[in-house]
């Protein structure tokens, strides 16, 4: 028998990329899904494609802890409980430090890192009841710096940590907490940015044998629902990406950050000129779905 079979996982940012394809796949082997995402129109379409009742769509702003306690408490009051969850809403911005917009860093720091606590906050109590399980998404930009997205590196150094503080905390409870870390997938977030910002595409085009490659999302699918069967401490994606988990202290001395300053310059200067044509530092699905709270 499936060791998710019978299961209920929350998942954010359900409606399309790796929550869709790690929705799908823990369905097929018997799980009951609560899936949020603020894409109300894909959520639905995510919700038809699955069929059945073990599916709740709620759509939710994971930068609201009111709404998505109220999507934790559906999932409860609906199937009983929680047992896994997937923190794993998150946007990109893009350009330097000195030059990207201000409430756009701001906007991916509530998305990825407040989102994050809201979630494993809303569902903790359920998840505790039940022993379960909790998989924080964060990226290979915890193990190495992103120079041009600091914001995402930021976000996804401090998701792991919150994952290593959360998974002391709750270890007597039987609960177990997992973080994930992925390179370049092929999820409409890296998929917008590389069409958008040609600066992005350049880099990852330039990047040293693995490094450039884009994996497929259903091969980072498989590999997220592995993890999760095996409650994992961690998840890479590709496995080659854990080796970075031990070179990153390297990349932050002198000796490493000579080589990675190599043609930066240039790139981080294309990527904030792209940003100040184009009025955003983000792309414009993902200034679409944010402007309601970005405007307040």
């Amino acid at each position: 028998m499936d060791s998710v079979r019978g299961k209920v996982a929350l998942i954010t940012g359900g409606a399309n990329g790796i929550g869709e394809e790690v929705a799908r796949r823990l369905h097929a082997k018997g799980a009951t899904l609560v899936l949020t995402d603020l894409d109300e129109d894909r959520l639905r379409d995510v919700a038809a494609r699955l069929g059945g009742d073990r599916v709740l769509t709620v759509v939710a702003d994971v930068r609201d802890l009111a709404a998505m306690q109220a999507a934790a408490d559906q999932g409860v009051e609906r199937f009983g409980g929680i047992d896994i969850v997937v923190a794993n809403a998150g946007i990109a911005v893009f350009g330097s430090v000195l030059n990207v917009d201000p409430q756009a860093f701001k906007t991916l720091v509530d998305v990825n890192a407040l989102g994050v606590f809201h979630t494993v906050r809303a569902a903790l109590p359920s998840v505790i009841a039940r022993r379960g399980y909790v998989l924080v998404v964060s990226s290979f930009a915890a193990y190495a710096p992103v120079a041009g997205s600091a914001a995402y590196s930021l976000s996804k150094a401090g998701v792991e940590h919150f994952a290593n503080a959360l998974r002391l905390e709750v270890a007597h409870h039987g609960v177990d907490v997992g973080s994930a870390h992925m390179c370049w997938i092929d999820t409409p977030l890296v998929q917008e940015g590389k069409a958008e910002f040609s600066a992005l595409r350049d880099a990852i085009e330039s990047l040293p044998g693995p490094l450039g490659k884009t994996t497929s999302v259903q091969a980072c699918g498989a590999a997220f629902v592995k993890g999760i069967e095996g409650r994992k401490r961690r998840i890479n994606c590709p496995k080659w990406v854990g080796l970075f988990r031990w070179l990153g202290p390297v990349l932050t001395t002198p000796w490493g950050e000579g080589a990675l300053k190599k043609g930066v310059a240039d790139r981080v200067a294309l990527m904030d000129a792209e940003v100040a044509a184009l009025g955003r530092s983000m792309s414009s699905r993902t200034k679409e779905l944010t402007k309601e709270l970005e405007e307040q």
